[in-house]
């Protein structure tokens, strides 16, 4: 089975045709952007953290040992993640709208999918 290549980019980013299918995961939708011009294929909001987790890490670089934890805790039970997993022939973008493109729940997602989970 051909298995796919996950990447990560914001969503307000452009889209590329190297981007594959395109996945939104966060839970809210990104503020200011159109859907119109989004180009998102799919808009997966229960792979993202539950409200509660991304209430308490607040986006604090302090919390995201933390949060890398309990966010992969949240991953491992969680049935969406198969909805990623479903798209094995097939290049994959997760989209996310934070503005730190080092401490967020997509990169936390990526290894967690890159590690075969």
């Amino acid at each position: 089975m051909i298995q796919a290549t996950f990447h990560i980019k914001r969503a307000y980013d452009p889209p590329d045709p190297a981007d594959g299918v395109r996945v939104l995961v966060d839970r809210l939708w990104p503020r200011g952007l159109r859907k119109a011009d989004s180009a998102i294929d799919l808009w997966l909001r229960d792979v993202a953290p539950t409200a509660a987790l991304r209430r308490w890490f607040g986006h604090r670089p302090d919390r995201w040992a933390e949060f890398r934890k309990r966010y992969a805790a949240e991953l491992a039970e969680n049935p969406a993640v198969g909805t990623l997993r479903s798209l094995e022939a097939h290049d994959v973008t997760l989209l996310y709208a934070a503005r730190d493109e080092v401490h967020n729940h997509a990169r936390v997602l990526l290894e967690h999918l890159e590690a075969g989970g």
